[in-house]
Order: C-alpha cells, then structure tokens, then sequence
C-alpha cells in the first residue's frame, strides 16, 4: 500500500491543490492521499484567514470527486503549531506497513533544510516534491543526498500559477476566483469568511478605475506582507480603504469633523479624510492601519512597516507606469527601505523639475530614512 500526506494551510484549497494531489496519485501510484489542514502553520501569522473547521469542510467539498483522498482533521484537533515531524510521527504509527510520503511543492522543498527537525521527517516519510510549474534544480537532489543520505522523489506536474494570497484578497473585494471550485466558493459566501465590513462600503465610495487601483494595491501589499512579517490583515484593509475619500470634497457633510494640518496640498488631501473616515465612518480602530492611510501619499518620517508597505504598493502596483517605476519594482521584493529611500528622492527630483511645491513631510521623510539608512551602513 502507498499513502502520502498532503499538508499545508489550505486557506483555501483552490484547483492547483486538487490538480497536485491528482498528479501525485499517478506518478506515485498512491492508493490513498491525505490531506492535512494545519492548525496554525510555523510560517503563518494573523490575517484574514478561515478558522480550522472551515478549512476541513473547504477540503471536504473540493475533494468531493476524488474517492481516494481522505480529509483529517489530526493537526487541527491537536492544536498548537502543526510541525511536520510529529504528525509524520503519527502517520508511521498508523500505516506502519505502508510506503509513506509527504507532498511538497518546490517552493517548501527548497526550505526543506531549515525545517524543525528533518532527519526525523525522513525518518518516517519519503519526501516527494513537485516543481508546480517550474522544472526543479538538477543540483537540489545532489544538495540532498548530501545532507540527508537519501534522496526525493519527483512527481511531473505543470500547474499554474495560483495564489492563495491572491484568492484571499480577490473574496475580500468581493470578486469570484477562477480557481475555486464552485462549490466551495458558495461555502465562502454563506459564511462570510476572507471578509470585512469595511471593504465593500469604502469602496462603494470609489469610481470603478479607483477601485481597480485599490485591489491591485491591495495584491501587491498582501504579496509582500509575508515577508516582511506584516500582518495580511491590516495590510489589506490599510489598502483597501487608502484611497476611500479620493472623490470626496473635503466640505462634504461625511467630513465635517476632519481637521486638516496646514497648507496641505490637494494631491495629499485625501490621505487625511481618508483615514478619518476609516476611523469615525467604517470603524477601524487600528492606528497602524489609520496611520499608514493618513501618510500614504505624502510619507512622514520614522513609517511604521505598513506605512512603508502601503505607500510603495500605492505607487508600484501592476497599473502604474512611469519611467524607473521597473527599477522600483524589482528593489521592492529586495530591500523595503532602499526602494522608499529611492522613490522619495526620485518624487522630490520630480516636483523640484515641475517647479512644484513640495510637502515638507515628504522631504522629512527622505532626510531622515536616507539618514537612518546611512547610520546603519555605517554600524555595518
């Protein structure tokens, strides 16, 4: 008998999960695959995720028409963070004759050598990795023997390209994934999950074009959210409801307590109405997600991680275009502070050429992180 686990967060299970899972079966020749939602995964953190039995029903209707994959629910009825080694413990002990796997996709197979405890997981499983769309490096195998004495198996799978992320961010604005299956789109919708109250009134605020912008600012945030230990949560409601008061006049009755600073420009107006109507009409309470609203077209000194993130996802997002925006993009992915370091420089060169003013909380922010940024060079 063969069996593998297919484990992950499934948040939510979506067509290349289903797709991965039917190709394992017939490159392994596997006669069972279970599959695992974690309760919370290591690399997880807060967000606008579905709770654990949501999880298990979402698996249980996508996998409907597959009579040789099994739904457990053992890591999120154990609780805690979900580990690999233990629940492949586990999984030894209940099919002690059986040739055992674990499924993972190239991206989880490259982190593979960080994992808690992987001697222990090869112990008890076969790794079997798929590259998901993309041909797996030749020397991975090599770099794996040599740490581990044994090898991987590879199972063939061209998928495409899907993200959960995405998914999440698309269900939030109230959009229809083609990935999910129908079924379990209409589970999301009965019981409201990867939703705020928030989103959908701020954006009934915001011309189609605008609202477009927020949901590719939204993508790009949450994208790069993880990696920056952000939460997704806030990343997307501070990107959802950044440019909620961009059509509204700042004598509209909906802003009659909002007081503006001084001398702000008009193309920086909406950042404070914005974040006053997130607070006092849609009732965000959250200060870093107020905070990184108020600033994000003007920038302040000493940002906070979201407000760094939502200020370049505003300006970087698939829709824009102008000249080194390609430049910005690829420093993003690499280094936060040097692509806002740069974008405030390139956006002061900017306004100086047009002989434009020049709002002095946007040049207060490029003086002191360009200032910070070489304090820590020269810690370095």
């Amino acid at each position: 008998m063969k069996v593998a686990i297919f484990g992950g967060s499934f948040d939510p299970i979506h067509s290349q999960h289903v797709a991965l899972i039917r190709a394992a079966k017939t490159a392994l020749g596997l006669d069972r695959v279970i599959v695992m939602p974690s309760f919370v995964a290591p690399h997880k953190r807060s967000g606008p995720s579905a709770d654990g039995q949501s999880r298990l029903e979402m698996c249980k209707i996508a996998l409907g028409g597959c009579d040789f994959a099994e739904v457990s629910d053992y890591e999120i009825g154990s609780g805690g963070t979900s580990y690999t080694y233990l629940t492949c413990r586990a999984f030894a002990q209940k099919y002690p004759d059986a040739a055992r796997f674990f499924l993972v996709g190239a991206d989880m197979l490259s982190d593979f050598f960080a994992w808690r405890e992987p001697e222990d997981i090869l112990a008890n499983v076969t790794l079997a990795a798929c590259g998901r769309g993309t041909e797996l490096d030749a020397g991975i195998h090599e770099e794996f023997r040599n740490r581990f004495g044994k090898d991987f198996a590879e199972i063939p799978f061209t998928g495409e390209a899907v993200s959960s992320t995405d998914i999440r961010v698309m269900l939030a604005f109230g959009k229809k994934p083609e990935a999910l299956d129908d079924g379990v789109y209409s589970y999301i919708r009965a019981h409201g999950l990867y939703a705020h109250a928030a989103i959908a009134p701020a954006l009934s605020f915001e011309k189609e074009g605008r609202r477009e912008h927020s949901f590719r600012v939204a993508k790009l945030a949450c994208r790069r959210a993880r990696s920056l230990r952000i939460d997704e949560g806030k990343a997307l409601l501070a990107a959802a409801l950044h440019d909620c008061a961009k059509s509204i006049p700042a004598d509209d009755p909906l802003l009659a307590g909002c007081e503006l600073p001084a001398d702000v420009p008009e193309p920086v107006v909406h950042q404070y109405t914005g974040a006053y109507l997130a607070e006092h009409l849609f009732g965000i309470n959250d200060e870093e997600i107020l905070d990184a609203i108020r600033y994000h077209a003007s920038g302040r000194e000493d940002m906070t991680p979201l407000g760094k993130l939502i200020y370049l996802a505003d300006l970087l997002e698939d829709g824009r275009d102008f000249p080194g925006v390609e430049f910005l993009r690829e420093l993003f992915w690499q280094d936060l502070d040097r692509c806002l370091v740069e974008s405030l420089r390139r956006q002061l060169a900017y306004l100086g050429e047009k002989g434009a003013p020049i709002y002095p909380l946007t040049r207060s922010a490029y003086e002191w992180l360009e200032a910070e940024l070489n304090r820590k060079n020269r810690l370095m």
